[in-house]
């Protein structure tokens, strides 16, 4: 017996629901819908889902998110699948546009001082962490193990763009697997047809949740006697299969999508201005955020840190701290960057506001683009082999490039103020701290910020109590 149809109302609400509750990175995220969706609705088929997994594994950018908008647009069509990405969006793009609001407004108060102090060792342990459990079930070769070190000294030590590391990555597995097949998917421990190839993927964003196939966080399969809505025998539905027209009208409205807010902002900015600046750069993250938000952020603090100022280190790790505490993916963090770099702009709060709504809609635009466009070949394309060496060489390369975020970091973070301070023993003692509950209490992220945070304020207290 099928399962019930949904409605579009319905299926609104839960991705609303999932919005406001998607703590626990794309891991917990994934095994959520999983649960709801295969389990417990019956409105998609284990093996479809897993076929829409495995695309949006291979795609830059949150493959949760990405994951929710082609359900979406399964059940629902274009319709759908803005409504499912969107809702499951929205939740965390307010709440820290909020809390970077609050920061620029006030984030030099003591108060609040004291209790970043305390964050920056913390989410410095929580990145040494994606780096060792993300080395840990990447490297498993020696061919993985020089192209990680090749991207931390390429990112490091050469300054070379993160783009071209994922290019070159990408065509060294290439090659690779042309003169030695097997030597990155065998010593990975998968096959080309494998769902867990990009697992290191899901490790890489949220390290603390514990990182296997998909296959392993999902739930036990559910009772016989309800098939799923969208089963395995079952047809695509029409609007899910290829139409050149549709095609053409999709491609249509993206570039529209992003052409007419670039001029716009052009006008309004001048083509060097911080918001059209912004508006270029964060559509280039877009199309290279492969590996999950740890692996694009050493692009992101390149860009925004080094080449156009926009914010400190030390302030990219306070908005990585905020991004830890609020639902969503982490790669959220980007509303962050745009609310700061507005404001050291502008000193306008508006301005700034108006610059994180840019970073969003640039930075997740071409998500739904990759799913609305590339869906119906997807759809067309299940059960043919995916190309798992070049994703085995860019799995290793973000393990050096999340090592190289770690070094980025702990400059600030340990050696505060002037270039000619010295060591800061206390945020070194936090951090060895940090390290022991994650690894040996196996802390989770909030409890970490969580306890870091009334770490900072205790301090806060026994300054004042002192003066």
């Amino acid at each position: 017996m099928p399962a019930a149809t949904v409605s579009l109302a319905e299926a609104s609400r839960f991705w609303l629901h999932l919005g406001l509750v998607s703590f626990g990175g794309p891991a917990g995220q994934i095994a959520m819908l999983h649960r709801e969706l295969v389990d417990q609705r019956r409105w998609i088929s284990e093996a479809r889902f897993l076929h829409a997994l495995n695309y949006c594994q291979l795609l830059p950018g949150p493959e949760a998110i990405q994951l929710a908008t082609y359900l979406g647009w399964l059940l629902h069509g274009t319709r759908g699948g803005l409504i499912a990405g969107g809702l499951f969006l929205l939740p965390s793009v307010l709440l820290l546009l909020l809390l970077s609001s609050i920061y620029a407004l006030w984030g030099r108060l003591p108060l609040l001082g004291g209790i970043f102090w305390a964050l920056k060792p913390a989410v410095l342990a929580i990145v040494i962490q994606a780096c060792w459990r993300l080395g840990r079930r990447t490297l498993k070769g020696p061919l993985q193990v020089v192209i990680a070190a090749a991207a931390l000294v390429g990112l490091q030590g050469l300054g070379l763009p993160q783009p071209l590391l994922i290019a070159l990555a990408a065509l060294s597995g290439w090659i690779a697997e042309r003169l030695r097949p097997g030597i990155l998917v065998s010593a990975a421990g998968h096959s080309p047809r494998s769902s867990q190839a990009s697992a290191p993927a899901q490790a890489a964003q949220h390290p603390q949740e514990p990182q296997a196939s998909s296959k392993a966080t999902a739930p036990a399969r559910p009772a016989a006697g309800l098939d799923a809505l969208h089963g395995d025998a079952t047809a695509t539905p029409p609007h899910a299969r290829i139409r050149p027209r549709q095609l053409a009208l999709t491609l249509l409205a993206g570039g529209l999508a992003v052409a007419l807010p670039l001029v716009a902002l052009t006008v309004v900015d001048g083509w060097n201005g911080t918001l059209t600046t912004m508006a270029r750069f964060f559509s280039r993250v877009a199309l290279v955020s492969f590996g999950g938000a740890y692996a694009v952020l050493p692009y992101v603090a390149q860009g925004a840190v080094e080449r156009f100022g926009w914010l400190s280190a030390a302030q990219m790790v306070d908005g990585l701290a905020l991004g830890e505490t609020t639902p969503g993916p982490l790669i959220i963090v980007v509303a962050f960057v745009g609310v700061l770099g507005g404001w050291h702009a502008a000193g306008s709060l508006a301005y700034a506001l108006v610059a994180g709504l840019v970073v969003v809609w640039f930075t997740f635009l071409p998500s739904f683009l990759f799913i609305l466009v590339g869906g119906p070949l997807v759809e067309a394309s299940r059960g043919e082999a995916r190309l798992a060496g070049p994703m085995q060489a860019i799995g290793a390369a973000v393990v050096g490039m999340v090592a190289s975020l770690a070094l980025l970091f702990a400059g600030p973070v340990l050696w505060p103020g002037s270039p000619g301070a010295g060591l800061d023993l206390a945020a070194v003692a936090l951090l060895a701290l940090a390290l022991l509950l994650l690894f040996w209490r196996r802390w989770g992220v909030l409890p970490l910020i969580g306890g870091a945070a009334l770490v900072g304020l205790a301090r806060v207290g026994l300054v004042w109590l002192g003066s």
